[in-house]
């Protein structure tokens, strides 16, 4: 089985390269004292070599205490490749992003709001349609303006209950994506192998309720609005019912007498 050193950076690999060169560069200079002939040591008659065991002892401690502090190096630069390769998942950026899937269920929920019938959701053209259909009937008002008024405003109200079905339709459909991408942001989360990652993953999570928010918010304005035109309605029909009871209880001229003819005379 092969190593996969692609996930380790590359100044991780350099560092333990150094790691490795070093160790074998002072391995022999720590055990040179050992191989090399005692200061202290002189040679008597006979050719023979004197041991000197105090010369032997601490040239065994120098080369105890060098050994030990190649070890301590070499642990030191294990702990600073340690924190490079921590470093580095870190910075590591998360590779799930969800910001396509909700911009598209806001698209679709905007849409239907923007295809609102008969008055949309703005506030100029919202003034315009009560000041003309929704305002104080005159006396003099003919009744086929009344009639063509009263059906105006029926209309507008079963627009408005219309548009509010549809954005509950379109927000119910988005629930689905919704679990799907929350499911899969909860994943990344909890798989996540640096700060990076998971502060990434909680971010997406507070988007995807910001879009849950907005479905909401959409559907609460159009549930309103169909409300408020269906109330808007009853009022004008009352008003409109009062115009008209009171235009047949004013007395009018009464009777006129005036010539009749019968039989062409």
């Amino acid at each position: 089985m092969t190593r996969n050193t692609t996930a380790i950076p590359h100044p991780v690999r350099r560092i333990a390269s150094t790691t490795a060169l070093a160790v074998a560069l002072a391995i022999p200079l720590a055990l040179a004292p050992v191989l090399t002939t005692p200061a202290h040591a002189f040679f008597g008659g006979f050719g023979r070599i004197v041991y000197d065991p105090t010369n032997h002892a601490e040239n065994l401690l120098t080369a105890a205490r060098s050994l030990e502090q190649i070890n301590n190096q070499i642990a030191s630069l294990q702990n600073e490749a340690q924190m490079l390769i921590n470093q580095a998942r870190d910075l590591a950026s998360l590779p799930h992003s969800s910001l396509q899937q909700l911009q598209q269920n806001v698209t679709r929920t905007q849409q239907l709001l923007d295809e609102a019938q008969n008055i949309a959701f703005e506030v100029q053209e919202v003034d315009q349609a009560f000041e003309r259909e929704y305002g104080t009937p005159d006396l003099s008002t003919s009744e086929q303006q009344l009639l063509a008024d009263a059906r105006t405003r029926w209309s507008n109200t079963m627009g408005g209950l219309q548009d509010a079905m549809r954005v509950q339709s379109g927000v119910t459909n988005n629930i689905e994506a919704q679990r799907a991408e929350m499911a899969a942001l909860v994943e990344q989360s909890q798989n996540a192998d640096g700060a990076l990652q998971a502060s990434q993953a909680g971010n997406q999570l507070l988007a995807l309720q910001s879009q849950q928010l907005s479905d909401l918010t959409a559907l609460l304005a159009a549930t309103g609005r169909a409300e408020a035109l269906s109330e808007a309605e009853r009022s004008a029909a009352a008003e409109q019912g009062r115009i008209q009871r009171e235009r047949f209880l004013t007395p009018g001229a009464g009777y006129q007498p005036g010539n009749a003819r019968m039989f062409n005379d």
